[in-house]
């Protein structure tokens, strides 16, 4: 896709993963739009890149109703949707509040799923956009601590897969993003817990947890939206974990070639 005058919606765009995406795109010519509860941060950061914040509350159903056809009245149509904002869990299962569990599903799952159905006529009666969805490692797979988290995301990815194949013959794409430890606050939550230090030296010890910093996923994810590739995944010592996550998917591509599946331009 080319990003030269696309207009990009951001999520979660205040700070970490998202706020990188924002800059690495603006290098690229897209105009950006960010969304975040913190309205201070997103204001900053779109003066410095020369575009739009629309702060918003996406645990609020209400606020998230609204976000998508807000933007495209007040800013202008949407070729691209980066569904990046999302809530951690760094504790035992046991030990996550039923309010948490409740915010980590609304927010890691339903609400990327509610913008992407709100955004998606549009792009599909202009037969032109791209998706992107924030996911993680911990979707792949359990991760002792990030029980709830890895399951919204792992929720997340399938919905990807489902979605991509209902959409192959048009020109409207979608890129997962599923990275390991990224130099973040919530890797830094995880690693100050003393109860996750035994696991944590495991990993270090196979060398499986190699950290990244929010500028080296944004460089990858662009790269990945201009080739309309299907996966960023994070790091490449673990990139198994993925494919063997995909291979279902691939299967009932496969069996599914040929058949007239999803909307047509």
């Amino acid at each position: 896709m080319e990003l030269n005058g696309a207009h990009v919606v951001v999520t979660g765009g205040s700070r970490g993963i998202g706020a990188a995406m924002a800059r690495e795109l603006a290098t690229k010519g897209a105009t950006v739009t960010l969304v975040a509860r913190s309205a201070g941060a997103i204001s900053s950061l779109a003066d410095e890149l020369g575009g739009h914040a629309v702060p918003a509350d996406l645990l609020d159903r209400s606020q998230v109703d609204e976000l998508i056809p807000k933007i495209e009245a007040e800013i202008g149509d949407i070729d691209i949707l980066i569904n990046n904002a999302g809530l951690e869990t760094t504790s035992f299962f046991h030990q996550v509040p039923t309010d948490e569990i409740r915010d980590l599903s609304v927010l890691n799952l339903e609400t990327p799923m509610v913008l992407t159905r709100a955004a998606l006529p549009g792009m599909l009666a202009r037969n032109h956009g791209h998706f992107v969805f924030t996911s993680s490692l911990a979707g792949t797979g359990g991760f002792p601590g990030l029980t709830v988290y890895g399951a919204t995301k792992a929720g997340l990815s399938n919905f990807v897969a489902g979605l991509r194949m209902e959409l192959k013959d048009t020109n409207i794409h979608s890129t997962v993003v599923a990275p390991g430890p990224v130099d973040t606050q919530m890797w830094d939550n995880l690693e100050e817990a003393s109860d996750f230090d035994a696991m944590l030296k495991r990993l270090r010890q196979f060398q499986l947890i190699p950290k990244k910093t929010p500028e080296y996923i944004a460089k990858h994810t662009v790269a990945a939206i201009e080739s309309n590739r299907r996966h960023v995944r994070t790091p490449r010592r673990l990139a198994t974990n993925g494919m063997l996550r995909e291979a279902p998917t691939r299967i009932t591509e496969t069996i599914l070639k040929g058949v007239t599946l999803g909307p047509k331009p």
